[in-house]
């Protein structure tokens, strides 16, 4: 038996006035995945405990079957883990992105232009975390590269009590004065931020950006704080041999934790320009390899969400129908016998450019067991059919019969 699972980060929605009153989900022609939803089981889940942040963090290690109440210790520990870092037990990560802020005099009222500095490159990237490094850097903090725009710090003997530090793509066009942590323990994180601005506006980097029409990355912003992360075992948990791809220091470092295979694909940036076709190809070669379940992760439809960008939201999730899900059947139709769940982490509704909490529409074909589904996989075709799992890893276990 092989178990694919497909997670469109991000992927549901609510109604968008730019697309008539519909979904993403509605409107994309996505004959693929429509079809498994005509012979499969079709429900929602619940993926974000009550407790917990709806973010892809806790999502996704829900959606792969680990509780997060019970192992979940943070974002930023997870991509540490991703890029390399050996964390020790009075570690405190924190996720450093680099930012495009508007250019108001005072730090508080600026406006959060960009969370991802307009998609910055990792190359242009390295290069503004070597100077942040040389200038913030010392026995206690130590700033680590990541990919485009997503990067990594680590406080040896810090503290997670650090009041609210808020992700910055949850303020997206909004001024970041309120969204200033005021704790006593943030102060010395807060500074490096209001400093970051008149180190790097200026920065070559930034002057060649600006000179070219695009954004700068003028500002650091750290946020996602966390320690040491613990998760057991895909394999001893589950039994199976698990592989996960993905473009993103998160997922890879969830991956890495639980001692799954996390191969590279060349060319997988986390954005619609994403290598579509090279992770279907990755998700085939671990077939081959004996690998009995593999995690394809494609973040597109969530960037698009943050970015409001209904359009490519749509086109993101008809190219994962044409480039991703043939390519990855045809190899499994080779097996006696499979499994194919796909299902969104969580909701990033372009109406408000962030994540939600709502339960999540999945959809689980078994060659040889097939239902009568739904002729089209939506929001309220899922919600309509009654089946409902109260969290992620009910699903899992539902999913691989445990």
């Amino acid at each position: 038996m092989k178990y694919l699972v497909v997670l469109y980060d991000g992927m549901a929605d609510y109604p968008v006035p730019e697309l008539d009153g519909k979904t993403p989900m509605e409107v994309a022609d996505k004959p693929n995945f429509d079809a498994l939803g005509k012979k499969g089981t079709v429900g929602i889940v619940k993926t974000v405990a009550d407790s917990l942040k709806p973010g892809s963090d806790v999502a996704n290690l829900s959606a792969l079957g680990y509780d997060p109440e019970k192992c979940y210790t943070g974002r930023s520990p997870l991509e540490a883990v991703s890029i390399g870092v050996d964390l020790k037990d009075d570690d405190v990560t924190m996720r450093c992105n680099i930012v495009t802020l508007s250019d108001e005099e005072k730090y508080e009222d600026k406006t959060m232009v960009d969370y991802s500095a307009g998609d910055i490159s990792s190359a242009e990237a390295a290069e503004i975390i070597k100077t942040v490094q040389e200038h913030f850097g010392n026995d206690i903090y130590r700033f680590y590269n990541g990919v485009s725009y997503r990067h990594c710090l680590v406080w040896h003997g810090g503290t997670t009590d650090l009041g609210n530090m808020t992700p910055p793509h949850d303020i997206s066009g909004r001024v970041i004065g309120e969204y200033l942590s005021e704790s006593e323990n943030a102060k010395p994180l807060i500074q490096m931020m209001r400093e970051s601005f008149d180190l790097l506006k200026n920065h070559p980097v930034n002057l060649k950006r600006v000179s070219e029409g695009k954004r700068p990355a003028n500002s650091i912003w750290l946020w996602g704080e966390g320690t040491k992360p613990a998760l057991e075992s895909f394999e001893d948990k589950f039994g199976l041999k698990g592989s996960i791809i993905s473009a993103v220091d998160l997922l890879k470092g969830i991956g890495g934790c639980a001692k799954m295979n996390v191969p590279t694909v060349e060319g997988a940036t986390g954005y619609i320009d994403t290598n579509f076709k090279g992770k279907a190809q990755a998700a085939v070669d671990e077939f081959r390899k004996g690998q009995d379940f593999v995690y394809i992760h494609i973040e597109a439809t969530d960037e698009c969400g943050h970015r409001h960008e209904p359009k490519n939201k749509v086109k993101a999730i008809e190219i994962i129908d044409r480039e991703v899900l043939p390519v990855v059947l045809e190899e499994l139709e080779k097996y006696d016998d499979y499994k194919v769940m796909i299902l969104p982490d969580h909701p990033t509704p372009i109406v408000t450019m962030t994540h939600a909490r709502d339960p999540v529409p999945f959809m689980i074909y078994h060659k040889k067991d097939e239902k009568t589904g739904v002729d089209t996989v939506t929001e309220n075709t899922a919600k309509a059919t009654g089946v409902y799992f109260d969290s992620g890893v009910e699903l899992m276990k539902y999913f691989l019969d445990k």
